[in-house]
């Protein structure tokens, strides 16, 4: 067991940190930005986990997940809000054996801990899949550039897809915390294509409801324009005598309001319902 002592730990909010991830992050509280200062006297590691509560500014043991990564620090820049931006790549992951929480910063003591893999077992299908669901599922929601795609593809090691994967999907911090903790490569693969799956799934279905809901509206405003287009019609022959051929009349008038022709024809339609009911009406409205 490789254990390192007193290695300064960075509290994170709502970010999972993988290994192999390059990623900026912003930090404000007073420990953190002591922690990263001890690291940049030393070799510029230091230990990402991410809270439970991304809410709790002064995190306790039990505030924290027990499982993070080990990190390298690439660059530091100061700002002049007194902020830090830092820019980190995860490296390993690790087991947090002791949390220390001094006044300066927290630090803890750890163990790496490795991927599970059968002997002999080829993981590289199921990778591949979990690519080719990556790629459907950019191409519909758009959240991933093509060069990342491209970049994923090129890694040899299934962990490693895994791993790329699962730092870009949609999930939850605790889904993505859980496929973290999964050691089993093969199983952390299956999990990251269930997610991706679902995702898929509800995209799809918020889709259908869109086009429904469009549709309705698309024949609600048709309807309000074919009424509107016949009040109009009826206020120009409002003057016709009594006696007069009224259809004749309304027909003439719809080709001269020159309408787009799918609008034209249910008006003709329109008419040709209301003159058949015509006589009835008048009937019933007799004095």
């Amino acid at each position: 067991m490789d254990v390192k002592i007193s290695l300064p730990l960075l509290p994170l909010r709502d970010i999972v940190v993988f290994p192999s991830m390059v990623i900026p992050l912003f930090v404000g509280r007073d420990k953190s930005i002591s922690a990263l200062n001890e690291v940049m006297k030393n070799d510029k590691k230091i230990i990402l986990v991410t809270q439970k509560n991304s809410e709790i500014d002064d995190p306790k043991k039990t505030d924290i997940f027990m499982y993070g990564c080990e990190g390298n620090i690439l660059q530091l820049l100061k700002l002049p809000d007194g902020t830090v931006k830092v820019l980190v790549e995860g490296i390993k992951r690790v087991r947090i054996i002791d949390f220390k929480d001094n006044e300066k910063f927290i630090s803890c003591d750890y163990s790496y801990f490795n991927d599970l893999t059968v002997k002999d077992e080829d993981l590289f299908p199921l990778a591949a899949t979990a690519l080719r669901r990556l790629e459907k599922l950019t191409s519909i929601n758009k959240k991933i550039s093509s060069e990342t795609i491209n970049t994923i593809k090129q890694l040899k090691n299934p962990s490693q897809i895994a791993d790329n994967i699962a730092s870009h999907i949609t999930a939850t911090i605790s889904e993505k915390q859980q496929i973290f903790e999964t050691v089993d490569v093969k199983k952390r693969l299956n999990s990251i294509i269930k997610i991706m799956e679902n995702e898929t799934s509800i995209i799809g279905v918020e889709k259908k409801i869109r086009g429904r809901v469009k549709t309705q509206m698309e024949k609600t405003q048709r309807e309000y324009y074919l009424n509107e287009q016949l009040k109009a019609i009826q206020k120009e022959l409002g003057e016709i005598e009594d006696g007069k051929d009224e259809t004749t009349s309304l027909n003439k008038a719809i080709t001269k309001a020159k309408m787009p022709k799918e609008v034209e024809k249910k008006m003709f339609t329109g008419i040709e319902k209301v003159k058949k009911y015509e006589p009835n009406v008048r009937r019933s409205n007799g004095c």
